[in-house]
């Protein structure tokens, strides 16, 4: 007998700790902050539970700006996009509609699916209940304004603290799932 389909949809993100997920002008320079050599923050641990990414255009192409390969090797990515012409060769598919892109990969057998952001996406799919776990690093400073990472008038979502993780650096991992 089969088991039952299990995928999650995981959201792993780091924010200021006024919430914000990139400065002025999509401006990531915050992250820098809590580099440390050698010390990941479990991301590599984290991606070995995932097959598939879900990604924003512009996160998307932010990452591609950073001049190296996408760093989801063996992973199948998926773009959620209404105008991505360029670097389709690197992904496995785009899609405008990403509420049914998720419905239809959480129905496939695999591993979990991570969302890895950005801000619009992930307020689709918490307004379409389709995020089931949010691994959200903190990042010890405030931004005063950027791109929020929950934005106005988004659903009430209920949580369930898993775990609470401090790092030398002063970040904080922050893991919750759905009640």
């Amino acid at each position: 007998m089969m088991q039952p389909i299990s995928r999650k949809v995981i959201v792993y993100i780091a924010m200021s700790i006024d919430g914000f997920i990139a400065g002025n002008n999509d401006d990531l320079s915050f992250l820098s902050i809590v580099e440390q050599e050698g010390e990941d923050y479990g991301y590599k641990k984290f991606l070995e539970r995932v097959d598939t990414i879900l990604i924003g255009r512009r996160t998307f192409e932010k990452v591609l700006s950073f001049g190296q390969p996408l760093p989801y090797s063996q992973k199948k990515v998926y773009v959620v996009s209404t105008t991505l012409q360029e670097n389709r060769d690197l992904i496995d598919g785009v899609s405008d509609n990403p509420v049914d892109l998720v419905s239809s990969l959480k129905s496939q057998y695999g591993l979990d699916i991570y969302c890895d952001g950005g801000a619009e996406l992930i307020h689709t799919l918490l307004k379409n209940n389709l995020i089931d776990e949010l691994i959200i690093s903190v990042i010890p400073t405030l931004l005063g304004n950027g791109i929020r990472l929950f934005k106005e008038n988004g659903p009430m979502c209920e949580l369930q603290l898993l775990s609470v993780q401090p790092y030398e650096k002063g970040l904080v991992q922050l893991h919750y799932i759905k009640k």
